[in-house]
C-alpha cells in the first residue's frame, strides 16, 4: 500500500500544479494516498516508501485544495465584476 500511496501523491501533485479542471480528482487521489500511507506505515518493513507516499499525498491534497478555491475565488470575483456592469 506504500507504494499506491505514492503513486497517487505524484499523481495528486502532478494534478495540483498542471491541471485546472482536475482539481477536485486530484484532491480526491490525495486523500486516498495519505489513508493508504497511514495504514502501511504501521509496518515496520515499508514504513520508508509509506512515508515518502503519506508526504506527496499531503502536499499534492493541499495544492489540490487551494487551487480549487483559488478557481472559486476567481469565478466568484468575475461574477461580481458582471454584476456592478
Amino acid at each position: 500500500m506504500g507504494i499506491a500511496s505514492l503513486v497517487l501523491g505524484i499523481i495528486s501533485i502532478i494534478c495540483g500544479l498542471f491541471t485546472s479542471s482536475a482539481k477536485w480528482i486530484g484532491a480526491i487521489l490525495g486523500l486516498i494516498g495519505i489513508i493508504l500511507g497511514a495504514q502501511d506505515r504501521k509496518n515496520a518493513e515499508k514504513r520508508g516508501i509509506a512515508t515518502a507516499g503519506m508526504v506527496c499525498s499531503i502536499i499534492g491534497f493541499i495544492l489540490c485544495v487551494i487551487g480549487f478555491i483559488a478557481c472559486i475565488a476567481c469565478i466568484g470575483s468575475l461574477a461580481a465584476l458582471g454584476a456592478m456592469q
